[in-house]
């Protein structure tokens, strides 16, 4: 079955005219990610408030367009089959950490418990990131471009985009977004997504210089880094970014 069939007969069961959708899930996806746009550009003033306006219209469209718990992934079907994916970001994990050693930019919390509380809440971040992508973004443009790998390529790039200037973030969220939605596709779990981008995240966080990546910034954020007043190594969570919305890592 495929992905695009399986959430139309959704629709129609629930008394939507699939003809319809497109237009309405357009409206949707531009209106969201304008706000977005604009939360991680904007002067700090203003940034908290579109931030707000960005999540709510999100949560409100996603209710209002409910796609079904099946079509969004909140199951567990096909976990088992999908878990392939960890070894692989922990194998990445684990030889970006070995050059980062090797090259003298490792900065990793020296406990478990520091590792913990500095990046126990990316966890919750990463799998907040990948709603926004797989069940917001790219179960939108399922319906509105045709053919699913056009559909997650569109997804992953635009949301590379919100991700300028960083240098590290904006090609990795193209490559990581284009897997993340091609893994979804497949397997319809969300879940995997989302641990696999919390080990990713965290491997830029503590492997990369906060010179290159300004401490993972997006935005007007990475423009007004000044390293001198970011000296220790923060976690990647939402602080991290210009704004709470969209994440500063993809």
């Amino acid at each position: 079955m495929t992905a695009i069939p399986a959430t139309q007969s959704e629709f129609t069961a629930a008394g939507v005219v699939p003809a319809q959708r497109p237009s309405r899930d357009a409206f949707e996806f531009w209106v969201a990610y304008a706000l977005i746009a604009m939360a991680i550009w904007a002067p700090p003033i203003f940034q908290q408030i579109l931030a707000l306006a960005a999540l709510g219209w999100v949560i409100w469209s996603t209710v209002r367009s409910f796609d079904g718990w099946r079509a969004m992934g909140f199951r567990v079907f096909a976990f088992w089959r999908s878990t392939w994916v960890l070894p692989v970001a922990l194998s990445l994990c684990a030889a970006a950490i070995s050059v980062a050693a090797h090259m003298g930019t490792l900065h990793a919390p020296a406990t478990v418990l520091q590792f913990t509380q500095r990046y126990g809440g990316y966890a919750i971040w990463s799998f907040l990131q990948e709603f926004l992508l797989l069940n917001f973004f790219l179960l939108r443009l399922l319906r509105i471009i045709p053919g699913k790998h056009a559909a997650a390529l569109a997804a992953a790039s635009l949301f590379a985009l919100v991700h300028l200037p960083n240098p590290v973030l904006t090609p990795l969220t193209v490559i990581w977004g284009y897997a993340s939605c091609l893994i979804f596709l497949r397997y319809r779990n969300l879940y995997i997504p989302a641990l696999a981008h919390a080990i990713l995240g965290i491997t830029i966080a503590i492997t990369v210089p906060g010179a290159i990546d300004h401490n993972m910034r997006v935005g007007l954020g990475y423009l007004t880094y000044h390293e001198h007043q970011h000296h220790h190594p923060a976690a990647p969570t939402a602080a991290r970014s210009t704004t709470p919305y969209p994440p500063s890592h993809g």
